[in-house]
C-alpha cells in the first residue's frame, strides 16, 4: 500500500492510495471524518442573556465554532486522571461578555489556553441591540464525530476510484467528445483525441464522453472508454483548521492499526492463541 501526495498544506491534502481496497479506502475515509477528536465546546453556563436568541439556540452556535486542537495537551474527559470532573487537561475554558449594540462574533469568546482559541474569528453569534447583553462561560472537551457532527475535524472527505481512458485507434478526432466533457479533460491532437497533460485527476467518471461517442459514431463500441482501477484511489481531504489535515491523516491510520491489531488479539484468543487456526 503507498500514498503519494499531490498537495498537501496545513488545510488541505489530494493524494492517491495505491494498492488499497474499496473496503480499506472507505475505513479510512470514515475514520478521518469519525474517530479523530477534536475540541468543541460542550457545556454552556449562561448568566445573562437577554438578546433575541434562546439559550438553547445561543449554546448549539457556541459549539459549531471550530476550536485550535493540540491532541499533545488535551485528552479524552473519560480517559482524564481527574475522573471527568474537568481540568486544565480534559477541558477548555472560554469566557463571552459583551454588551449591545454590536455584533457578537467568534473573537468575542474569549480562551483561557490561547493555543485553543477559534480557528476563525469572523464567526457570527448574535446581534445585541442598545441594552443587551451577553455573560457566559463555555467548557470544550474532546470528542469524535462518530458522538457529533460538531467534534468531525474535516470539512471535505471523499474519494473516487482512479480513472482510465482508453481511446482506441479508430477515433476520427471528430470533437464530440471533448465538446461533452464538462472538465476539459479531453483535447483534439492530429486526427485523434487524447487526455490533456495533467487532468487526468480532473476526470469525474461521467461517462458523458463516452455515451456520446456511442450514440453518435458509426461503430458498434466507442473510440473512447472510461474505467477505473478498483485498487487505486484519489483522495481530496480538506481540514476545518482545527487539527492540520496531515495530522488527520496520520491519526486515522493510526486508529486502524490500533483497532487492527486489537481485532487480531481477540481473535487469536479465540482460537487458543494459534492465529492459523480457523475461526
Amino acid at each position: 500500500m503507498q500514498i503519494s501526495f499531490s498537495r498537501l498544506d496545513d488545510t488541505v491534502a489530494r493524494f492517491v492510495l495505491k494498492g488499497a481496497t474499496p473496503a480499506f479506502a472507505n475505513t479510512l475515509r470514515r475514520t478521518m471524518i469519525g474517530e479523530v477528536p477534536t475540541l468543541a465546546i460542550e457545556d454552556v453556563f449562561i448568566y445573562d442573556n437577554n438578546s433575541a436568541l434562546f439559550d438553547e439556540i445561543l449554546a448549539h452556535r457556541l459549539g459549531l465554532i471550530p476550536l485550535r486542537t493540540d491532541l499533545d495537551e488535551y485528552v479524552m474527559k473519560e480517559e482524564c486522571s481527574c475522573g471527568g470532573e474537568g481540568c486544565s487537561s480534559c477541558t477548555a475554558i472560554y469566557t463571552l461578555s459583551v454588551e449591545g449594540p454590536k455584533m457578537v462574533y467568534s473573537s468575542d469568546l474569549i480562551p483561557q489556553n490561547p493555543q485553543a482559541a477559534p480557528v476563525v474569528d469572523s464567526i457570527p453569534l448574535v446581534k445585541l441591540e442598545k441594552e443587551q447583553k451577553v455573560v457566559l462561560e463555555a467548557r470544550a472537551v474532546l470528542g469524535k464525530g462518530t458522538t457529533h457532527a460538531k467534534w468531525q475535524p474535516t470539512l471535505v472527505c471523499g474519494y473516487k476510484t482512479y480513472p482510465i481512458i482508453t481511446i482506441d485507434k479508430k477515433c476520427d478526432g471528430c470533437g464530440m467528445c471533448i465538446d461533452e466533457c464538462p472538465r476539459g479533460v479531453l483535447e483534439v491532437a492530429g486526427d485523434s483525441a487524447r487526455v490533456v497533460d495533467g487532468k487526468l485527476e480532473d476526470c469525474s467518471l461521467c461517462r458523458l464522453c463516452e455515451r456520446i461517442c456511442n450514440s453518435e459514431g458509426t461503430w458498434d463500441v466507442p473510440a473512447i472508454r472510461i474505467t477505473s482501477d478498483d485498487a487505486r484511489f484519489l483522495f481530496i481531504v480538506e481540514s476545518d483548521g482545527s487539527l492540520p489535515v496531515k495530522e488527520i491523516i496520520e491519526r486515522a491510520l493510526r486508529e486502524i492499526q490500533s483497532k487492527s491489531e486489537s481485532l487480531v488479539d481477540v481473535l487469536s484468543d479465540i482460537s487458543g492463541g494459534n492465529g492459523n487456526d480457523e475461526i
